[in-house]
């Protein structure tokens, strides 16, 4: 993997992880799910690391999943962004994600497990995984429902309806919708923030916050990544990532 692909830097107590594809979209391969779930565990461990930023590049969060990459998996192993799921899931320090322009599928569903979230006020977030013949991800399926209720979550998880900065300001998703120029900067300063706190009552009260759900949470992502694995070689997957691909409308009008 080119080693641009996923830049890490520290600063003032502050790991930020950032993805750098912008050639495409920031879409992720199996190898930066990779070294993004090894850079979050290095920040985990580190006495130096008070909190985390995951950024994009100016005007893209992420595209999500490389669907090149992801043709080439075989279903017998398993999907290189569950490291990264745990990773993040089981982090005890602040993250926080600055997300500017588009994030789908996962680009959304990682900021469920974000601590802070700031977006920029021209952000589009979607789940489009029902369209590509697949399933939720990453515990989306138990979260979204519990933050913004059964009917909403439908509608975001089962239509994949995209929604803007306000929305998520809104919805609880995220904390601020800013300029985009502003959204890192702004996500760093919010960072540094926790170099002056206490780091083990700041772990201690993340823990509080999280524990509650952390079982339902592992064992939703266990789940649906069973589910989504057998979707992978499914007919419909195969007919929406021909359809990707060739730039046209799926077509499932076979399937029943």
């Amino acid at each position: 993997m080119p080693e641009q692909e996923i830049k890490t830097n520290f600063s003032k107590g502050v790991a930020t992880l950032e993805i750098a594809r912008p050639q495409k979209k920031n879409a992720i391969t199996g190898e930066m799910y990779l070294a993004l779930a090894q850079a979050l565990r290095d920040a985990n461990v580190s006495p130096a690391v008070r909190s985390i930023v995951i950024a994009g590049q100016p005007g893209v969060f992420t595209a999500g999943n490389d669907l090149e990459d992801f043709m080439r998996h075989s279903g017998d192993e398993e999907l290189p962004s569950v490291a990264f799921m745990r990773a993040l899931a089981g982090c005890e320090k602040p993250v926080i994600a600055a997300v500017t322009g588009v994030a789908v599928g996962i680009g959304t569903t990682m900021l469920l497990h974000c601590d802070l979230v700031y977006v920029s006020q021209d952000a589009r977030m979607s789940m489009p995984f029902v369209g590509l013949g697949l399933v939720p991800e990453f515990a989306s399926s138990l979260l979204l429902p519990a933050l913004v209720g059964h009917a909403k979550a439908a509608e975001m998880l089962l239509l994949g309806e995209p929604f803007g900065a306000a929305e998520a300001v809104a919805l609880g998703i995220a904390n601020a919708a800013l300029p985009a120029g502003e959204v890192v900067e702004h996500a760093r300063r919010m960072a540094e923030r926790f170099d002056a706190l206490a780091p083990a009552a700041v772990r201690e009260t993340k823990k509080l916050l999280k524990q509650p759900r952390m079982d339902a949470v592992l064992r939703a992502i266990a789940a649906e990544v069973a589910v989504f694995n057998d979707r992978l070689g499914s007919p419909e997957v195969r007919e929406a990532l021909s359809a990707f691909f060739q730039k046209r409308k799926p077509d499932f009008s076979q399937f029943s």
